[in-house]
């Protein structure tokens, strides 16, 4: 028989670990409410119709497919089956799809429950998401997301909100952060300027893998995609412009450029006055690669000069999408959102010690007895505890006290109940810290009391 395993790109957690997860969903979910985000909650499959087309080529790729039920080569396509073709068979025995972000599936909420919402829609989502990519650090295939958008609202506000909420979540996390932005208008421009507006999306592709091939691998990539020498040139001293001012002249003769400019501008000055704890900075190399970004777009990295030696990609990124609930029939409902990537960030403040002291800590008080009756008497003695809001717990068993305090010890059990005979008696159990060793008598009152002022 094999050993027990679990897919690639894929994780169990401890409870410790848990915990710690629940500590940045908790920050995460704090702030989304404290700027009015509502949760909602959306399936973990959908209808590949639903997903296919709206990340871009390479994100279709990456989309995990679900086999019809039963016989699912009944329906298949036997051409497609005899010739090997994956890319089309799947098509006819694959009908739903593991959602890929939660974006997507929200327009399609919005959509599907426009009756019932009130726009602008502020909502907040934190589920996982599954992609078919190479695992590595940092990269899972299952992996959680914590999203807010805004649906129903042109207002530029919203951008300069999310850069707040960005801001408040990581100074609560204690990690500091470079928040990058740009705008897809710009780009758009810049491939005006340059001559290549009908190679728009390829350029794009190839500016956002900048980061990791650096500007020869990207001219690369462009003249394997179709765009010249000359228009690489203008393209580059474009995206090397490092303030919105120095590159307003450059995309002057583009009225998208021009239009782009200005959203940033008013983001900006929505924020001015406004302070920041991390940095908010103008990146005009920044593309985000799914295509259905349209306006001032988001990414989060970690401040490298807070944080040296650490190594990690996006731990944020997000955007304006004009156009995305048009595809599945609404138009002209515009929204704008950002997302977390909770296992980076999770990794992050492992790797930095980042976590608060004592958070995997659940239970205050373990119960420990001597025989059957005082076991029965200590049950009735947690039982009070749990009942006025003390995490407690009862070995199952009255064996020997070795055994017993050897598992407090393990759990980490900051206190423990002692009860026996003439603790039974007195109705007077010893409570033992276990970090100090101190131990003495006291009625359940005084005991609450004394855990009550511990938590």
């Amino acid at each position: 028989m094999s050993r027990p395993s679990i897919p690639k790109g894929t994780r169990d957690f401890l409870p410790a670990e848990v915990r710690k997860r629940q500590y940045i969903f908790d920050t995460i979910r704090g702030v989304f409410e404290t700027w009015g985000y509502v949760p909602i909650e959306t399936p973990a499959m959908e209808l590949l119709e639903t997903l296919l087309g709206k990340y871009g080529e390479e994100g279709d790729k990456l989309l995990f497919r679900i086999l019809n039920n039963g016989d699912f080569l009944a329906k298949a396509d036997r051409e497609a089956l005899a010739q090997m073709d994956s890319q089309r068979l799947a098509l006819s025995i694959a009908r739903r799809g593991l959602r890929y972000d939660l974006t997507v599936p929200f327009a399609r909420y919005v959509v599907m429950h426009r009756h019932e919402l009130s726009l602008p829609f502020k909502r907040y989502q934190i589920q996982p998401v599954w992609r078919a990519d190479r695992p590595q650090k940092g990269r899972y295939q299952e992996f959680y997301q914590c999203d807010a958008d805004v649906a129903g609202s042109d207002s530029l506000m919203y951008e300069a909100e999310l850069v707040q909420i960005y801001d408040a979540v990581f100074r609560k996390l204690g990690l500091k952060v470079r928040i990058k932005l740009n705008n897809r208008k710009v780009l758009a421009g810049m491939a005006e300027v340059a001559g290549v507006a009908d190679r728009f999306t390829d350029m794009t592709v190839a500016i956002d893998k900048l980061d990791k091939v650096g500007w020869e691998g990207v001219r690369a990539e462009m003249e394997a995609r179709g765009i010249g020498a000359e228009a690489q040139q203008r393209l580059q001293a474009m995206l090397e412009a490092r303030s919105v001012e120095a590159l307003a002249e450059a995309l002057a003769p583009s009225q998208t450029g021009r239009l782009g400019i200005e959203e940033l501008q008013s983001v900006l000055a929505y924020l001015d006055g406004i302070e920041l704890h991390n940095a908010l900075l103008f990146d005009s190399t920044l593309a985000r690669g799914l295509s259905y970004y349209t306006g001032c777009i988001f990414e989060v990295v970690v401040d490298t000069d807070a944080h040296p030696g650490v190594r990690m990609g996006s731990i944020g990124g997000g955007g304006r999408y004009a156009d995305l609930t048009g595809i599945f029939g609404l138009k002209g409902v515009s929204g704008v959102g950002i997302s977390f990537g909770a296992e980076r960030i999770y990794d992050l403040l492992e790797e930095l010690n980042l976590f608060p002291e004592g958070l995997a800590r659940t239970l205050q008080v373990l119960g420990i007895a001597f025989d059957e009756a005082t076991h029965r008497f200590a049950f009735r003695q947690i039982s009070a505890l749990r009942q006025a809001g003390i995490a407690a717990d009862l070995y199952p068993e009255p064996v020997k006290l070795k055994k017993q305090m050897k598992y407090a010890n393990a759990i980490g059990v900051p206190w423990v109940l002692l009860v026996g005979e003439d603790e039974m008696k007195t109705g007077k159990p010893a409570l033992k810290n276990m970090h100090t060793g101190a131990q003495s008598a006291h009625t359940l009152s005084e005991i609450l009391d004394i855990l009550r002022a511990d938590a």
